[in-house]
């Protein structure tokens, strides 16, 4: 019984090891999104953190550079949501979201979406502001960093599938069973 318990516990390592290395494979040649500004998790150089405004921001207010690759197959359009979780007092904001990116698109860069719409075929939604633009963190000053999580999602989306101003909450229902895949890049900010 014994040596039965030892093969099958053999076997079962056996499988686990192989779904857990072909896991990580496929980690490793999933989508990925970076910036040449800060790494995963790193803290946000202040120049992309928002500027003046009845908060006092302490930034410039400039959209940082994004880089992305590996993106599925039968990708049409990406979508864009910046996010911060402990913002608002824990009732999220959403710093910048644009949608309908076109498939062709790998990256965006610094300050292309600082102050006027991307412009081209991309399709802005309302960030925290109301605005189509990208509006940098401004934490309470003294919080520890805030985690400001950058997501991009894959679309099997034609670029001019969705209309302009699309909440977070609208952009998550349009992309219901569109979506082919997503990566997300986190940076932190603190003042």
């Amino acid at each position: 019984m014994k040596s039965l318990q030892k093969k099958l516990l053999s076997k079962v390592t056996t499988a686990a090891l192989v779904v857990a290395a072909a896991g990580t494979a496929q980690a490793a040649g999933g989508m990925k999104l970076g910036s040449p500004a800060f790494s995963d998790h790193d803290m946000l150089p202040a120049k992309y953190a928002a500027k003046g405004g009845p908060r006092n921001c302490d930034g410039e207010g400039v959209s940082p550079p994004l880089e992305w690759s590996n993106t599925p197959e039968g990708t049409n359009s990406y979508a864009i949501i910046v996010h911060d979780s402990a913002g608002a007092h824990g009732l999220w904001v959403t710093h910048w979201l644009d949608c309908e990116i076109p498939g062709t698109s790998s990256s965006f860069r610094e300050g292309e979406v600082s102050g006027a719409p991307a412009g081209g075929n991309y399709v802005d939604g309302t960030n925290r502001i109301g605005k189509p633009v990208w509006f940098g963190p401004c934490p309470d000053v003294g919080n520890r960093p805030q985690h400001y999580v950058f997501t991009l999602i894959a679309t099997d989306l034609e670029p001019d599938a969705l209309e302009s101003g699309l909440d977070k909450a609208g952009l998550l229902a349009a992309l219901e069973g569109h979506a082919l895949g997503a990566t997300s890049l986190v940076g932190r900010y603190a003042r």
